[in-house]
Formats: C-alpha cells, sequence, structure tokens
C-alpha cells in the first residue's frame, strides 16, 4: 500500500517494529526502506542509525540502505543502488509520496526508551550519490513534507488505468514555505539561447512561442544551497532537464556532454557569450552523479 494507511493518523505512536508491520504502516521489521524498485518506496524508518542522515523537520536528507557494520553504526563498505535505495529513485519518478516514521529515541542503543511515530508523507524530491563520513560511497534522499492537501488517497499499484478525477475543482488556502526562484534570472537564460536546448538543440514551438526550461547545475535546496545565478542555470528542453536533474547526464570542464546510461558523448554544450557557465557547479553536479552506474552486491538490511 502506498500512501495514507487508511485508520492510521500522523503522530500516531507505536511501541516496536512488529507493531508498525501489523498496522501496514512499514512492512519490514528490520529493514529501513519498504517498497520495490518497481513501484517505488512505500515507507522508511528513521532512527538515528545512519551517521550521514540529516534531520530538519519538514525536509529530511535520508541515506540509503546498505554498507553498514550494524555493531558500530558505521559505514564500512560502498551502498549499491539496488533493493531500497533503487525504490526511493523510483518515487521521485512516480512522485507518490513516502511515509515517514521518525524512532522517538534517536538512537535506539543510547537509550532504554522505545517506540515509533508516524510523521506522515513526505515527496523524494532529489536523489545523488556522495562520500559519507567514512569515506565510502552512500546513497542520498532530499525528502519534504507533504501538505494536508496534497496527501493524494490510498494507492495500490495495479494495471494501468484512467483516474476519476474531478469534475468540480476546489480551492483551498495553505501556508507553506518554499525557495523563491529567480524569474529574471531563468528568463534570462532560457532568452540568451532563444529557448533552444543546450543539449540537443531542439526549440519547442507552442501557440503563445517558444518554451524552455530554465536547470539549476547545483541545486537550491537543502542541502547543496546551490545560488540562483545565470552561471548555476542552463536551458534544457523538457527531456534533458528530466536528463539532467537525474544524473544521467554530466558536462565536463570542457562542456563535452556524456550520456552515462550508454557512456558515449553527445558532443559539446551549446554556448553563447552573453551566459557565462560555472565549471565549479559542473564539478559538484559530477561528483554527485558520476557514481550513478556503479552496480555492487550489498546487503539488504538499512
Amino acid at each position: 500500500m502506498y500512501g495514507p494507511v487508511p485508520g492510521v493518523d500522523v503522530g500516531q505512536v507505536f511501541a516496536n517494529r512488529r507493531a508498525l508491520f501489523d498496522a501496514g504502516v512499514h512492512r519490514q521489521l528490520q529493514a529501513g526502506i519498504a517498497g520495490t524498485k518497481a513501484h517505488g518506496a512505500q515507507s522508511i524508518v528513521i532512527s538515528g542509525g545512519y551517521e550521514d542522515d540529516e534531520d530538519h523537520g519538514d525536509v529530511i536528507i535520508y541515506t540509503g540502505q546498505g554498507g553498514r557494520d550494524p555493531n558500530t553504526g558505521q559505514q564500512v563498505k560502498p551502498q549499491p543502488l539496488t533493493l531500497g535505495n533503487a525504490a526511493l529513485v523510483t518515487s521521485l519518478s512516480t512522485g507518490i509520496p513516502v511515509r515517514v516514521v521518525r524512532s522517538l529515541t534517536g538512537h535506539q542503543r543510547k537509550s532504554v526508551v522505545v517506540g515509533y511515530r508516524y510523521d506522515g508523507l513526505f515527496r523524494v524530491e532529489e536523489y545523488w550519490s556522495d562520500l559519507g563520513r567514512s569515506g565510502h560511497l552512500v546513497w542520498r534522499y532530499r525528502l519534504v513534507q507533504v501538505t494536508e492537501s496534497e496527501v493524494p488517497p490510498v494507492h495500490q499499484p495495479t494495471l494501468p488505468s484512467a483516474p476519476a478525477g474531478r469534475t468540480t475543482l476546489t480551492r483551498v488556502e495553505i501556508k507553506v514555505q518554499r525557495i523563491v526562484r529567480s524569474t529574471s534570472v531563468a528568463d534570462f537564460v532560457k532568452r540568451a539561447h532563444d529557448f533552444t536546448c543546450q543539449v540537443c538543440g531542439t526549440r519547442l514551438l507552442t501557440p503563445t512561442g517558444a518554451y524552455a526550461e530554465a536547470a539549476h547545475i547545483r541545486g537550491l535546496g537543502r542541502p547543496h544551497s546551490g545560488p540562483d545565478v545565470a552561471s548555476n542555470v542552463l536551458c534544457l528542453c523538457p527531456n534533458h532537464h528530466t536528463l539532467f536533474d537525474f544524473g544521467m547526464l554530466l558536462i565536463n570542464d570542457d562542456l563535452m556532454v556524456t550520456d552515462q546510461a550508454t557512456g558515449t558523448s553527445l558532443g559539446p554544450l551549446s554556448v553563447v557569450a552573453s551566459h557565462e557557465i560555472d565549471r565549479d557547479q559542473l564539478a559538484y553536479h559530477r561528483s554527485h552523479h558520476s557514481r550513478s552506474w556503479v552496480h555492487e552486491s550489498g546487503d539488504s538490511t538499512r
């Protein structure tokens, strides 16, 4: 089951993993990620066991599963992009939010207090690879809490069928904190390239004019904190914007573009004199995505 669990309220406390399992909130007795690569992650548990986790309340920088010594809690080998780690990437692709459960102890080995609290739904907005504090590759995911008005209905993976939708739309007033992006910066970059993709040269025409997307090289949100300036923005078509955000396109300092899926070069990035591109931001993007296709065997527990 994906999304909210009928009869379970946000803030509800469970005595242990078995209680979470029986309630259908987290269907794993040990692993911190429940779900599949095919359909995405159903739920995650934050228990303080991973040294690279960051919990900011409504924003979580979550570390993937695998490679941890269960006795010391330290990362002792790289994490593979398989099992639950791959499921969280699928959740980013599908947009279906993930249930988040927090341990009430923060670190169970340091407290006799036990219990888990269901803290609602979070959407996976980004993923990347990084070197963790112990020097091993880990997969990291940025999850943002879903507001009450955004909570989807219960979702069970089935054969695709057309949703019923709504014939009458409703509006609600909500207060949400979001990063304010500069529209003038995005507009400048797109106009500098005449709304033409810097990777493939496609210029999309619509009834209202040309269309392109402004893609930040280094993300603006935590933990990247990239600058919202023109040198940190590319002009891309929707397809290459998506591939770039997923780390499937890498751009070298000489501006040659590489397709990670095939390992082939797509040629040089198109540039114009009025739009300078920050090579340091390109290096940052490569450092977080150049290992996306490293496949190693690993354990299934988090």
